[in-house]
């Protein structure tokens, strides 16, 4: 189930892909999902996007 304030949708990635990903994210001590996000944010950055910063999520 996504986050409140999150967009879910589903994704489709070769399991080679997914599983370097998922390498990066144990790496990272990030879930899958966070690494992707945080991979998306660096790119985006790289090309110039500005993207507001995420919202701290709430402890409880």
């Amino acid at each position: 189930m996504a986050s409140p304030g999150k967009k879910a949708f589903a994704l489709r990635l070769d399991p080679a892909l997914h599983a370097a990903v998922e390498r990066a994210a144990a790496a990272d001590l990030r879930s899958v999902n966070a690494e992707i996000e945080c991979l998306l944010r660096e790119a985006l950055a790289r090309r110039g996007v500005q993207v507001p910063a995420a919202k701290p999520r709430d402890g409880g």
